[in-house]
């Protein structure tokens, strides 16, 4: 594969700005020398990448649909995702702020771990160097969701992967080449179970707010779950789920027996007061807007239509929605986009208030033990342990509707087995359904009980993840083809085998050398 000399301006002058710096015989303030714990703990708080991939993501999946051109999207980006279009802007929540905020992450990881071992590597540093490992194998797994293909063992061998800093850069011209999936996966996995010896809880004044030990294992999880080894995704989800799943999961009594209050029930759902929360994150986007119940970005949205003949209010196993389903019994918005309450809007950082423009903080909760369970639950039925993936799936269902009433099998899989498949370009609204067609990528799923029982978590896990991105990678995952209508156009169908599933990397990049996604 073709190298590059300079992976991004970005990248090398962030390295350059916490490395030494050659050109100065002294440091001109010791802050500079990460020479102690206080230090290279601080120095973590810059390790967590603050870019949100979730707008790219959302915009690309069946969870947005063209609500017509009397309304307008909120930027470029959102527009052009949606289209599944090159994205060549550079604003938040773009492919160049994607890529430059995780690999800054990647670059003070990298320095955390060369100063713990310039200092001897010291057992009161062995959390903090964890915590490095598992930052830097979080921001290269969500840039690898972004920018790559689904890991595909047929595939992986040839499939482009990402670069993979493992040291600090202290020269602007470095060499870098993408590799493959099979490599980048490999690198990650090395980094997770490094780190999972070494995190500790004890470190943290916060620690919902790091890769605690619960948030680990659930990131581990879901790794895995992508890396095609369900026995691994199981062995990490019941860490974090223990022996009882119903009590690790989120409180949505409590939220919804509050006021119906939007803010309220947002700051609820990411307060690192609920257990369900494992890993709390501050990212620099407007999506909280864009998604949420405000005027903004109409035109592409998950709308009326789609909430209620694809995902949340479409009866299921619990019934109808209405006063049984806490996730979907309140939404905000407009018809254009309905909203569940789970993204915040942390707050506004002027840069000119007399101009009036600034950065938006939004607090995301990218793991929760909600999620690791619909992981778990997938695991087991990849490896046709069906009676525990009931056991999750009702245990996720008891937390999330009024009625506690335990489904069976049989009952499951007849409910699915009975839903028809949507036809990938529905020609109205009552041709939108829960089911749809599956391609899974390196692995197979039988007819029958293995597949209606994969439908429904497909279906929850649309439910639990929305707003978040994920279920792009389900899409990605399982090849299922969609389509996406385009007000006085015809409809664009992604189909299986399409390259759009990997969104393309930073145009500068491109320019700059490295290897562009094949279209």
């Amino acid at each position: 594969m073709k190298k590059i000399n300079l992976l991004h301006t970005i990248i090398s002058a962030a390295f350059l700005l916490i490395s030494c710096n050659d050109f100065l015989d002294t440091m001109p303030d010791d802050r500079a020398e990460i020479n102690s714990v206080e230090k290279v703990t601080a120095l973590l708080v810059s390790a967590y990448p603050t870019g949100c991939p979730a707008v790219m993501m959302e915009m690309s999946s069946d969870n947005t649909m063209d609500n017509g051109k009397q309304w307008s999207a909120r930027s470029q980006v959102q527009e052009d995702a949606y289209l599944w279009k090159d994205i060549t802007t550079t604003d938040n929540d773009t492919p160049q702020d994607i890529w430059n905020n995780h690999y800054l992450a990647v670059a003070a990881a990298n320095q955390v771990l060369a100063a713990i071992e310039e200092m001897g590597n010291p057992e009161n540093l062995q959390a903090q160097k964890g915590e490095a490992l598992l930052c830097r194998a979080y921001s290269m797994f969500a840039m690898s969701n972004v920018f790559c293909l689904p890991y595909n063992p047929d595939t992986a061998g040839k499939d482009f992967g990402l670069p993979y800093p493992e040291k600090p850069e202290t020269q602007v011209l470095g060499q870098y080449e993408r590799g493959t999936m099979a490599e980048l996966y490999e690198k990650i996995d090395n980094d997770i179970k490094a780190g999972l010896a070494l995190v500790n809880d004890q470190i943290y004044t916060v620690p919902k707010y790091h890769f605690n030990k619960k948030a680990a294992y659930a990131f581990a999880a879901r790794f895995n779950l992508y890396y095609q080894k369900p026995d691994k995704v199981i062995e990490y989800a019941n860490v974090v789920l223990g022996n009882n799943a119903e009590a690790a999961l989120r409180n949505w009594y409590a939220i919804y027996s509050a006021a119906s209050d939007v803010s309220l029930r947002v700051n609820m759902y990411v307060n690192d007061s609920e257990n369900a929360n494992l890993l709390i994150m501050p990212t620099y986007s407007p999506w909280a807007y864009m998604h949420g119940p405000y005027n903004q970005g109409r035109r592409y949205g998950n709308s009326r239509t789609l909430f209620m003949n694809e995902s949340a209010r479409v009866t299921g196993l619990w019934g109808v929605y209405t006063n049984r389903f806490y996730p979907a019994a309140s939404v905000w918005g407009y018809e254009e986009k309905f909203s569940m309450a789970k993204i915040s809007i942390g707050y506004f950082e002027y840069t000119d208030k007399v101009q009036g423009i600034g950065y938006v903080h939004t607090m995301t909760v990218p793991l929760t033990a909600d999620e690791t369970l619909l992981c778990r639950a997938e695991a087991y039925i990849l490896k046709k342990d069906y009676a525990n993936a009931v056991a999750d799936i009702n245990a996720w269902i008891h937390t999330h509707s009024v009625e506690k009433k335990m489904f069976t099998q049989d009952e499951i899989v007849d409910f699915y087995d009975k839903q028809t498949y949507m036809p990938t370009v529905p020609a109205s609204a009552t041709d939108r359904k829960i089911k749809k067609k599956i391609n899974p990528q390196g692995f197979t799923i039988e007819a029958g009980v293995q597949e209606n029982l994969i439908q429904c978590i497909l279906h929850l896990r649309r439910i639990e993840t929305m707003h978040e991105g994920l279920r792009w990678q389900d899409i990605k995952r399982y090849g299922i083809e969609i389509s996406h209508n385009r007000d006085g156009l015809t409809p664009d169908i992604l189909t299986v085998n399409d390259l759009r599933r990997a969104i393309q990397i930073p145009q500068d990049v491109i320019s700059a050398g490295l290897t562009a996604n094949p279209r």
